[in-house]
């Protein structure tokens, strides 16, 4: 096995290699993958320095064709490797994305290569959910930071970047119908660090720019806590005309929308409005965690009105695990993090669920005590073999195989303030749950894995990713 992440469901070795040359030429089968062409060439350009053009309607030694194969699903696809020529092949182009990502990690990461090893591949994800959350409400990260997270992530077949809009330190998007949400509400963050917002044109930007690297964005409203952005930007979402001071802490638990107040309601449906007209994917996530000065009768209440409004809006809700208190709808997605009583409540009831174990995949939790970054309130540590060592399908016994639609691992940015920050706390971990995402539990094994980890330390490098080195890797020089 090559050093792939994740690991493919089946991969054969063949003899020979292929070799790319100046004379190589990228061709695609309709005009409609052009695009994808495109997209492989130019990393291709990158590495090699080779023109690579991209031709439409001939078959060429770098090939990218549909094909029906309804049992590689809508994700799966076919890479061949014969020393005459390569074969990306998937049913849908959402798959020939992802065998382009096999492709650019079958090269090897130093300068200008051009060989690559013959085999034959056929993959396919274990499960549809394989994402990535960035809280920017606690601190604030621009369009740049998060394209290129996209670019990171969608590069180990990730394919969800949730993004946590919303908080007591900070709101991060423009909302015409209340615009003091952004331009007040958005202009703090943690620790005094400068705040700021999307635009709602950046925003679509950002969702476009995320579709065509295959991922979902998915935007989260935190309510009815962790709401005090919100409240100080229209004190009477609070009930009182008394407005309070921009938040800067890392406490949480504090805030409550007004549960019983016709505005609270009007505000729902105005911002979850424009938000799903920004959103073409179908879901919104409304938060619902950490709600301590709700009290739970009016919890309930809260959740059980709002789903209504966001499936008013041909959305599908998703919510924290306490969500579960409620009633849900049949269609409601719910986010394990920590408490399995909540969580089992979803499952009870039959509700989709989405895997995000705070001990495993909690990505702002600290590698081990010795490291300036991150938090230890798990009362544990994270390393990348704790993000790895565990099957999505038995962390929570009382949910059924079906209704997990798979798993997400959380960056929350009490502590990480730049870029650098981002990387250090996000990789190699999440290499470790993408594999998990993607791999079948039956196939992964931590030595291996490992060992095709230490490989990716030169290609992360050459990204310019300023990851953790972790002392459970033997990492390639």
């Amino acid at each position: 096995m090559p050093n792939l992440i994740p690991q493919p469901t089946q991969y054969i070795p063949l003899p020979g290699v292929f070799n790319l040359s100046p004379e190589t030429a990228v061709t695609v089968a309709v005009a409609d993958l052009q695009s994808l062409g495109e997209l492989l060439a130019a990393s291709l350009r990158t590495a090699t320095g080779f023109p690579l053009p991209v031709r439409v309607g001939e078959s060429g030694a770098l090939h990218l064709a549909l094909i029906s194969d309804p049992d590689l699903g809508p994700e799966g696809y076919r890479l061949e490797v014969y020393p005459e020529g390569i074969s990306l092949q998937a049913p849908h182009p959402t798959g020939l994305f992802y065998a382009i990502q096999t492709l650019r990690q079958l090269l090897p990461p130093e300068s200008s290569p051009t060989i690559i090893q013959a085999c034959q591949i056929r993959d396919q994800p274990t499960f549809r959910w394989r994402g990535v959350m960035l809280d920017v409400a606690r601190h604030f990260f621009g369009m740049a930071d998060l394209k290129r997270l996209i670019d990171l992530a969608a590069g180990y077949k990730c394919n969800v970047l949730h993004l946590h809009l919303s908080d007591d330190q900070g709101w991060r998007l423009a909302i015409n119908a209340w615009p003091r949400l952004a331009e007040y509400g958005g202009s703090s963050a943690s620790n005094g660090a400068p705040g700021g917002f999307y635009t709602q044109p950046e925003y679509q930007e950002l969702v476009a720019y995320a579709q065509s690297r295959q991922m979902l964005l998915v935007p989260e409203i935190d309510m009815p806590g962790h709401t005090h952005a919100a409240i100080i930007s229209y004190p009477e979402l609070k009930g009182t005309t008394k407005s309070d001071e921009l938040y800067t802490g890392a406490e949480v638990g504090f805030s409550s929308l007004a549960i019983h107040e016709k505005i609270t309601y009007k505000f729902l449906a105005e911002v979850l409005g424009e938000l799903a007209t920004l959103t073409p994917g179908p879901y919104l996530h409304i938060g619902g965690d950490e709600a301590h000065s709700t009290p739970e009768p009016e919890y309930k209440t809260f959740i059980e009105r709002l789903q209504p409004i966001v499936r008013s809006l041909g959305k599908t809700p998703i919510g924290w695990e306490e969500v579960g208190k409620a009633d849900l709808d049949p269609a409601t997605v719910v986010q394990y993090w920590w408490n399995a009583d909540f969580a089992s409540r979803a499952a009870a009831q039959g509700n989709p669920l989405i895997m995000s174990p705070a001990r495993k995949v909690y990505l702002d939790i600290k590698y081990d005590p010795t490291i300036r970054l991150g938090q230890d309130w798990t009362q544990s540590y994270i390393d990348v073999r704790d993000s790895y060592d565990w099957d999505p399908l038995t962390i929570l016994p009382e949910a059924k195989s079906d209704q997990i639609l798979g798993i997400e691992a959380l960056l929350w940015t009490e502590t990480t303030a730049t870029r650098d920050d981002v990387d250090f706390m996000i990789f190699p971990r999440l290499c470790a749950v993408a594999e998990v995402g993607w791999t079948p539990s039956g196939q992964r094994r931590w030595n291996d894995f490992r060992i095709r980890l230490s490989a990716h330390g030169p290609r992360l490098e050459a990204l310019g990713v300023k990851f953790y080195r972790s002392p459970q890797i033997p990492w390639q020089a």
